[in-house]
């Protein structure tokens, strides 16, 4: 037992340091689609369904329900994203285009880890701890988009949480729960140096490499069963509140701000037999909260400069994501599990040329997994996911009326593990 505890610690130790060397690329907005590789089978869902200890980043009520147990899992994620611009430059004076063609962005693997543990205080009480990555956004195109000097253009966006959860049940069948969250990001920016001009701090808006920031926030979250078989899950994560960028405070609006927006979400979990249930969830994210986010590029870029209060952003909108799963429990030993889920991508067709360094664009995942159970308490689980192909296009609303479209499409994979120790 006490050389169990120690590979668990170890364990944790290096999925946290490789969180903070990775960089993640999310998948609703720059959300990830789910967290656990048991919720990410289900299509994201599992608000009212305790499945493992990454649970905190959906309900930290439904920790108390897992007892002790500690999870490790590894993604192996394709993010497969490109821009593509049609039609010549005008050379205007005044207008910014972009060259005609395709460019596709370089990077196409990433390691995602996660980790959790959960201890029982007592029969009706728990605490835990989970550490994963809440989401993040690259690109690197080996060109300059920009008309810049550097020979790549994109960003570097990774957010890590970690987040300790207390939680209690009210009745044998109903439980809150609470985790305050301390979160860290890391950003980098290359390739936009030639919008210096229109910058109120020239000097921090590109090409600084990597800069920190540090914030907190909390979720809080209910789950229990309103009838026999039907249990309901709701949670809401405030707004997470970071230290600015200072590299890049030329560039994000609000001096380098770049706070992580509130989020909620709500769902269903049916057991139609002892075998099969059921999952329904609905999450809505508060992308337009966040400056830097949801501020529009125009008129924000003629009216105020990159950087101050009202500076041009990714004129992000909010976005609702519906989520459902199925799981069915063959064995004792085998559980099979799939999903699906459909959003409406954050990004509106009048904003394309910001939007080149973030094509967050994607809107419907399917998935599908299975966990094992093994000897000694330990199960062996699985999740392949596939976000289908999507794209958005619209004007390069910095040139003439007419004279340029852009294109933005992404596609992508991720194949998930997942280790399970019920001690």
């Amino acid at each position: 037992m006490r050389k169990r505890f120690i590979v668990a610690l170890v364990l944790m130790l290096c999925s946290t340091l490789a969180l903070v060397a990775s960089p993640v690329y999310a998948t609703n907005g720059y959300f990830a689609h789910g967290y656990g590789v048991n919720d990410q089978a289900l299509g994201g869902a599992g608000v009212a369904l305790p499945q493992d200890t990454i649970d905190a980043a959906v309900n930290p009520a439904n920790m108390v329900f897992l007892g002790k147990r500690f999870d490790f899992g590894l993604a192996f994620f394709n993010p497969n994203r490109e821009y593509t611009v049609r039609g010549n430059p005008s050379g205007f004076p005044g207008t910014f285009g972009f060259a005609p063609g395709t460019v596709k962005s370089d990077t196409k693997w990433f390691i995602i880890p996660s980790i959790g543990a959960n201890w029982m205080l007592n029969a009706d009480s728990s605490a835990g701890i989970s550490i994963f990555g809440n989401g993040g956004m690259n690109t690197n195109y080996p060109t300059n988009t920009y008309g810049d000097s550097p020979s790549t253009t994109g960003v570097d966006l990774m957010q890590l949480f970690i987040a300790p959860t207390y939680a209690r049940k009210l009745a044998p069948q109903h439980a809150v729960g609470i985790t305050p969250i301390l979160a860290y990001q890391r950003f980098d920016q290359k390739g936009l140096q030639t919008l210096a001009p229109f910058s109120s701090d020239s000097g921090n808006i590109s090409n600084k490499g990597y800069d920190n920031a540090y914030g907190y926030g909390a979720r809080i979250g209910y789950q229990g069963e309103i009838v026999p078989s039907l249990n309901l899950g709701v949670s809401y994560q405030t707004r997470i509140f970071m230290s600015k960028f200072k590299k890049y405070a030329g560039l994000l609006a609000e001096q380098g701000d770049f706070d992580i927006p509130s989020n909620w979400t709500i769902g269903l979990a049916y057991k139609t037999t002892p075998a099969l249930t059921l999952v329904f969830d609905v999450q809505r994210i508060n992308y337009s909260e966040v400056k830097s986010v949801g501020n529009p590029m125009l008129p924000n870029l003629q009216t105020s400069q990159l950087g101050n209060d009202n500076g041009a952003g990714f004129g992000w909108k909010d976005m609702t994501i519906y989520k459902l799963g199925v799981q069915w429990q063959s064995s004792k030993d085998w559980i099979w599990r799939a999903g699906y889920s459909q959003g409406e991508q954050p990004i509106q067709d009048s904003e394309m040329p910001f939007n080149i360094l973030a094509p967050g664009v994607i809107e419907q995942h399917v998935t599908i997994g299975f966990t094992r159970a093994m000897a000694d308490n330990q199960d062996l689980s699985f999740a392949l996911t596939h976000a289908f192909s999507n794209s958005v296009s619209g004007p390069n609303a910095l040139e003439a009326p007419g004279q340029q479209t852009i294109e933005l499409k992404m596609d992508q994979w991720q194949i998930a593990l997942g280790y399970a120790w019920k001690y």
